[in-house]
């Protein structure tokens, strides 16, 4: 007979394992969940504990569904159903309990930022009444096109870091809609990690880069992911080309820049500066109700 339950603060052990028995299957490339990296996603994402579930059979997780919250709605951060366990109704009860709790307490708003390829949750998504509210590309850049050219920018190149993009206004209302994971609050709880560069003149921020340096065994210190990519100039892309020639003199030679919503910066300008679309993520949108 199956179960299901809210969690805890204190069940991030079960939370862990949930995800290695239940997600785990989908996307074998990627490392294994463990409690330090869950707790990472707490400060870096919001997830909530208490917007987690797992489902039972008998004590065996056989579901799972991490939800993050903000006061600008819940994202549904992974929602997945063991492969032996599947059409059996195990997801949909995961995100109608969720929704009932949500249309109490609020947010109302959920959301979900789906894999292109992850057939299974975008048709479990759009059977329980979300609709599909934008793109999410995955861009790279490999400075190919900054290889002849690039250091001839107008403006003075500085360091720049999250407290300058707040100290200069540029985290308020107006912040261009962007993915959960580069929204305002994770980029803060992330400060620490995050570098960049910004064109100035002497009355403003005209242009500015932040990124974080990809870390681990498997990484290297040439490639680095983009956390902002803004311009408050139109000059046709000519300061955020000066600022990835700075990145590539820093010995930065890949740049990933993941799920960009259409709203962040346009298709056209990121291919005119020389990246790539190698993928997406559907963004999927509802409003909580009660079952």
């Amino acid at each position: 007979m199956s179960a299901y339950r809210f969690c805890r603060t204190d069940d991030i052990g079960l939370l862990v394992d949930a995800l290695n028995r239940c997600w785990a299957p989908y996307f074998p490339d990627e490392p294994a969940m463990t409690p330090a990296a869950f707790k990472r996603s707490i400060r870096d994402l919001q997830v909530w504990c208490s917007s987690c579930m797992v489902a039972f059979q008998g004590s065996d997780p056989i579901g799972v569904l991490i939800g993050a919250k903000r006061p600008s709605g819940t994202l549904i951060h992974k929602i997945a159903v063991h492969p032996d366990h599947r059409r059996q109704g195990h997801g949909r009860h995961l995100l109608t309990s969720l929704s009932s709790k949500l249309a109490i307490l609020g947010p109302p708003r959920m959301v979900a930022e789906v894999p292109e390829t992850f057939s299974p949750a975008s048709g479990l998504f759009s059977a329980c009444g979300y609709v599909e509210e934008a793109l999410l590309t995955d861009y790279v850049w490999n400075g190919e096109e900054e290889k002849n050219g690039g250091a001839g920018g107008t403006g003075f190149v500085i360091p720049f870091t999250v407290d300058d993009l707040a100290a200069n206004g540029l985290l308020e209302e107006d912040y261009p809609e962007v993915c959960w994971m580069r929204a305002v609050e994770t980029i803060t709880a992330r400060k620490g990690e995050i570098a960049g560069f910004a064109v100035a003149s002497d009355e403003r921020i005209e242009a500015c880069i932040l990124y974080i340096k990809d870390a681990g065994p498997q990484s290297s210190d040439l490639t680095a992911e983009i956390v902002s990519l803004r311009t408050f100039i139109e000059d046709g892309g000519a300061r955020l080309k000066h600022l990835l020639f700075q990145l590539r003199a820093q010995g930065i030679r890949t740049l990933r820049f993941p799920k960009t919503h259409p709203a962040e910066i346009s298709k056209e300008r990121l291919e005119a500066l020389g990246f790539r679309a190698t993928g997406g993520h559907v963004l999927y949108a509802a409003r909580a109700q009660s079952a």
